[in-house]
């Protein structure tokens, strides 16, 4: 028996965890045709769960690193799966330092595949933002509802925060649509596999730090003009030493980026907000030096 009395052939998925393992074998396939690194690249699956497509990775002939916070399944891939092409890390992903692990495996970018855990998808997509420039691609099995907001055009209902920071550094594409039977436990909801394409900025950004504040600022309050979303955030970057007098109104700044603030968040394109943001920014920075 394994720790907490699981069997290791009779692994319940973990509330806690969110697990729902994926079993399609179909879709595992195509998954694993997703990912063939490179020669510079690291394989890095994101909870392997019981290991299906973990074994298919491996059958493919990838060096795969897999990392899994279950202890229980720790255990049971490492007495499954012993095999030189393949590295199990115990931990939370949400935590790993991806520079050091390719470091470690003396590679130059990250390939990462996983299905999932719809608690974490969130926060482990800010994750591959913060760390973009040591990821070439990712396959991700997300909840339908996040997919559509990643691959969103704007103008749509769906089209927000993600669609925007995440377009600024990634191509997105839906790859794969998977319904609730494709699982075990069946989640509530349908999922979709993304692949994001990593690469350089999409547009140029002189002040990179203002753009995050920006856009989250004005999908914040997503039904209100852009005029009343971004105000307080504009009266905000007002340096302490500016008389009201010197500080232009945000209309000004945003004719001088393109941008009609009678807009609402969701119709910029994020050429558009990276313009806005870095106008913001820099009229605010010669104010401050001018002071």
């Amino acid at each position: 028996m394994m720790a907490g009395g699981r069997h290791p052939t009779h692994l319940r998925a973990r509330k806690r965890f969110g697990q729902h393992f994926l079993v399609d074998d179909e879709a595992i396939g195509n998954i694993a045709d997703l990912c063939r690194p490179g020669p510079n690249e690291l394989l890095l699956e994101v909870g392997p769960g019981k290991g299906a497509l973990t074994r298919q990775l491996l059958a493919q002939g990838d060096y795969t690193v897999a990392v899994e916070i279950d202890r229980d399944l720790v255990a049971l891939l490492s007495s499954q799966l012993r095999e030189e092409r393949f590295r199990l890390i115990q931990g939370d992903v949400l935590e790993l330092d991806f520079g050091q692990l390719l470091e470690e495996e003396k590679k130059e970018k990250l390939l990462v595949v996983g299905n999932l855990p719809y608690n974490i998808s969130a926060p482990f997509l800010f994750k591959l933002l913060e760390n973009a420039d040591l990821i070439s691609r990712s396959v991700l099995t997300l909840q339908r509802e996040v997919a559509s907001r990643i691959a969103a055009p704007p103008g749509t209902r769906t089209y927000g925060l993600l669609s925007v920071l995440l377009g600024m550094r990634a191509e997105s594409r839906i790859c794969l649509e998977l319904g609730s039977r494709a699982f075990r436990p069946r989640p509530k909801v349908d999922s979709s596999v993304v692949e994001l394409t990593f690469g350089e900025l999409r547009s140029s950004l002189t002040y990179p730090a203002t753009f995050q504040p920006v856009v989250r600022a004005a999908f914040a309050q997503r039904r209100k003009m852009l005029h009343n979303a971004l105000g307080g955030l504009w009266k905000g970057m007002k340096p302490p030493t500016c008389s009201p007098d010197d500080w232009p109104g945000l209309e000004t700044v945003a004719t001088s980026a393109g941008v009609d603030l009678s807009r609402r968040a969701e119709t910029l394109s994020v050429e558009e907000f990276a313009h806005l943001s870095d106008a913001m920014a820099r009229v605010a920075g010669q104010l401050k030096e001018a002071r």
